[in-house]
């Protein structure tokens, strides 16, 4: 009995040993008890604990309409076709000035006055020829008279007839020469009563609108056409939005296509406009074409040269499932990436194609479908976990 007692004491022993001591000494032990505590996890796939689920929102990924647009930069210029350089018709020194930079102006309203060579010349032509027609007058009054006498030829009559023609011609003629001048016929009446030439040329302003620049001074000698011009008038009821844009994105813009601005000096507004012309030049060192919209500017609040922000619509909007921006990861390759869950435990990356931004959504383009349920909050988290490695 003693001896069987002491084999099985032997056996229970070595048994013992065997499960505890050997395995332990081989690695097996500690191989199994680190799998216990860090389960392997599916590739790309993510557990979450109570903790880390907090950090992350997550949402049904559903479709929202993106607008088709094109961002631009430009300015604020005059509108040219209601803005117009002011020079003199003739040469001659300024008398007067009667507007100021930033005035608004009347169409016909005086903006300078010349001392003109030319106007004095032509008025002095003026003044000879209604004497040289007086004269004429008197001289066929006075040899009709004669003719009804016999006291001269007939051919002498006609001569008189033809030279008074030809006096009123030459005045009509001083007439029209002088009116080039701005005169009105009742002052050109007034300078043949008065014999007396008036060289003061009347400058008016061709259009109505505001002084956008001024270059005159009394006694200044100027010329037509010689810049820079004296005046500057410009309609600022309508000013134009310029855009300079990449020859690249011309092909996608036509005129009529609806144009959003927004301008640094009201960044809590929009103007609405349309592209109504495209320059068919493309700068030579910027590569860029120059695209023109109208705005409308009744409180004349806007001012060339002010800088702004353009977003041409340049096709309707496209519906398209969409995803928050912050549920959208940028990988270093150049990929873009998603998490995508069904129990809202398990997460799995996932690569996507986008498309369009706006407004805090990326486009999707590929894939993910409708109705999944999506990271839409947080994915960075995710995915420096599962570079780090880290596997809860």
């Amino acid at each position: 009995m003693r001896i069987r007692a002491a084999l099985a004491l032997a056996l229970i022993t070595v048994v013992t040993f065997a499960y505890w001591g050997w395995p332990e000494r081989l690695g097996v032990g500690a191989k199994a008890d680190e799998h216990v505590a860090s389960p392997k996890s599916e590739a790309n796939t993510l557990s979450l604990t109570a903790s880390q689920l907090a950090a992350i929102k997550v949402g049904v990924i559903e479709a929202r309409a993106f607008p088709q647009e094109k961002d631009v930069i430009g300015s604020i210029d005059f509108n040219e076709e209601l803005s117009v350089q002011v020079f003199t018709p003739y040469p001659g020194r300024i008398v007067d000035l009667f507007a100021k930079l930033g005035d608004n102006v009347k169409k016909g309203q005086t903006l300078f006055t010349i001392d003109s060579p030319d106007l004095l010349a032509a008025e002095s032509t003026l003044i000879s020829a209604a004497g040289l027609l007086d004269l004429a007058n008197r001289n066929l009054a006075r040899l009709r008279d004669l003719y009804k006498s016999h006291a001269i030829a007939q051919r002498d009559l006609e001569q008189s007839v033809s030279d008074q023609q030809a006096a009123e011609g030459a005045l009509r003629a001083a007439r029209n020469n002088v009116r080039l001048f701005g005169k009105r016929d009742v002052e050109i009446d007034h300078t043949i009563a008065a014999r007396s030439p008036d060289p003061i040329l009347v400058v008016p302003c061709p259009i109505s609108g505001q002084i956008t620049s001024r270059n005159a001074a009394p006694g200044l000698f100027v010329q037509p056409g010689t810049a820079p011009a004296p005046y500057s008038v410009a309609n600022i009821d309508t000013m134009w939005m310029l855009a300079n844009v990449s020859e690249s994105d011309i092909p996608a813009l036509r005129v009529g296509q609806a144009v959003t601005a927004k301008i640094d000096a009201f960044p809590n507004r929009t103007f609405e406009s349309k592209i109504t012309a495209i320059s068919p030049i493309v700068d030579p060192n910027t590569r860029r074409v120059v695209v023109r919209s109208e705005i409308d500017n009744p409180t004349h609040e806007l001012r060339s040269g002010m800088f702004a922000n353009y977003v041409v619509q340049i096709d309707h909007p496209v519906r398209s499932l969409a995803m928050p921006l912050d549920g959208v990861v940028r990988e270093g390759d150049g990929t873009t990436s998603i998490w995508v869950t069904s129990d809202r435990q398990r997460f799995t990356k996932r690569t996507v194609q986008v498309g369009l931004q706006n407004e805090g959504y990326w486009q999707i383009l590929s894939g993910v479908s409708a109705g999944e349920l999506v990271v839409t909050k947080g994915a960075v988290f995710l995915s420096n976990m599962l570079t780090v490695g880290h596997v809860p």
